[in-house]
């Protein structure tokens, strides 16, 4: 989605057929995206295309300059919808039973330890009282 708003797609030479039938000869033949590498590959085959009276290095670093600089646009990507309902379904303060326990009283989720029954390690029963006064009962005998 970078090459026409760098120019390098110009409708004439560089079309977006070219694009493809190069992306498809670099790219791996399950993948549908490519690497840095690649990109670069398709730029070179890209090049000679779009500067055919230049050398291919100087079509090389024609097209560099182009590209250099320029960032992908990201487009079509789903927006979040700001409704009432939206809203209340996703306030986690207004949850309840065990899916209240998934959240921190700020909102925050806990991540593993909300989803799943930790395991107490401590050796004594859920409840009770004098938890960890053991030893100082024990250490009291014998002084």
């Amino acid at each position: 989605d970078a090459l026409p708003i760098c120019h390098v797609i110009d409708g004439k030479s560089v079309t977006t057929t070219d694009v493809d039938i190069v992306f498809s000869k670099v790219k791996a033949k399950s993948c549908r995206t490519i690497t840095f590498d690649q990109f670069k590959e398709c730029l070179q085959e890209l090049a000679r295309k779009r500067f055919k009276g230049k050398s291919k290095e100087e079509a090389i670093e024609e097209i560099y300059k182009l590209v250099e600089g320029k960032a992908p646009v990201i487009a079509g990507v789903t927006k979040t919808v700001s409704s009432p309902t939206v809203t209340r379904l996703t306030d986690v303060s207004k949850f309840t039973g065990s899916h209240k326990e998934r959240f921190d009283p700020s909102g925050r989720g806990l991540g593993k330890a909300g989803r799943e029954d930790l395991v107490d390690q401590s050796g004594y029963v859920p409840g009770y009282k004098h938890a960890g006064t053991y030893d100082k009962k024990v250490q009291g005998l014998f002084k």
